[in-house]
C-alpha cells in the first residue's frame, strides 16, 4: 500500500461500531483505516481492491457471514491477515473463524486495549485471542457432545449459520454461489455429522453448544 502506516479494512454491518474502533485505532501510531464494508460480499470486493495489512472482521452480517468472507478473501490472497471482532463468546465460532484463515479472536466485550494489543500482535505475524474466548476454549473440550466445530468445515458451519437464522434453501444458495441442490445436500451432511434427525434436534443442540440462544430465537 502506498502511503505511510499500516492499512487496516473495518467490516462490520453497523457504522456506529466502525465509527467506535475506527477512533480507537487511529489514535494509535503506524495505524490507518483505508475501506470500511457492512457486509461479506463487500469485504471481498474492498479486499481485492486495497490490499489492506490487516481485516478486522465481524461474524454475523447481512448475506455471507464474516466466516465465509474470510474463506474466501484467504482463498484469493493466503497472506491475508484477519481479526475476528465480534460478539460471539463461543468457541465454535472462534475455532470456525481460525479454521476458516483468521489470525485472531477478540470479543466485543473486551477493553479497547485488548483489540489494540490483538491487531498490534496479528501484524506482527503472531496468533492473538481474546482471555474470554481462551477459556471457552478450554471449557469446550471438557463436554462430553461432539462439539459442532470439531466436525463442521467452515463451509458446513456457515450453512448451519444461515439455516438457523431461518433462510431459505434459495436464499442460501444465491449468497454462497452455489446451487439449491448443493444446500440440500450440504443440510443433509450437517445434521448427519451432528447425529440428529430432524431440524428441531438441529436448534435444540445448537441452544445447548451456544451456537444459538434464546435472544437469536427471539429476534427471528
Amino acid at each position: 500500500m502506498n502511503g505511510s502506516g499500516r492499512a487496516i479494512m473495518l467490516v462490520d454491518d453497523h457504522a456506529v461500531v466502525r465509527a467506535g474502533y475506527r477512533s480507537v485505532l487511529q489514535k494509535q501510531p503506524g495505524l490507518r483505516v483505508v475501506a470500511e464494508a457492512s457486509d461479506g460480499a463487500e469485504a471481498y470486493r474492498l479486499f481485492k481492491a486495497t490490499e489492506p495489512d490487516l481485516v478486522i472482521m465481524d461474524l454475523s452480517m447481512p448475506g455471507i457471514g464474516g466466516i465465509e468472507a474470510i474463506r474466501r478473501i484467504r482463498q484469493w490472497d493466503k497472506r491475508a491477515r484477519i481479526l475476528v471482532f465480534t460478539m460471539h463468546q463461543n468457541a465454535a465460532f472462534a475455532v470456525q473463524a481460525i479454521r476458516a484463515g483468521a489470525r485472531g479472536y477478540v470479543t466485543k466485550t473486551s477493553p479497547p486495549e485488548t483489540l489494540v494489543h490483538a491487531v498490534m500482535d496479528v501484524l506482527a505475524g503472531k496468533i492473538a485471542i481474546s482471555p474470554d474466548i481462551d477459556h471457552e476454549l478450554a471449557l469446550s473440550r471438557l463436554a462430553g457432545e461432539a462439539a459442532v466445530a470439531d466436525v463442521l468445515s467452515a463451509r458446513e458451519f456457515e450453512v448451519l449459520r444461515m439455516l438457523l437464522a431461518e433462510r431459505t434453501t434459495e436464499e442460501i444458495a444465491e449468497a454462497l454461489h452455489i446451487s439449491p441442490k448443493t444446500v440440500a445436500n450440504l443440510h443433509s451432511l450437517i445434521k448427519d455429522k451432528l447425529g440428529v434427525g430432524s431440524d428441531i434436534e438441529l436448534v435444540r443442540l445448537a441452544l445447548r453448544q451456544g451456537i444459538l440462544t434464546q435472544i437469536d430465537l427471539g429476534e427471528a
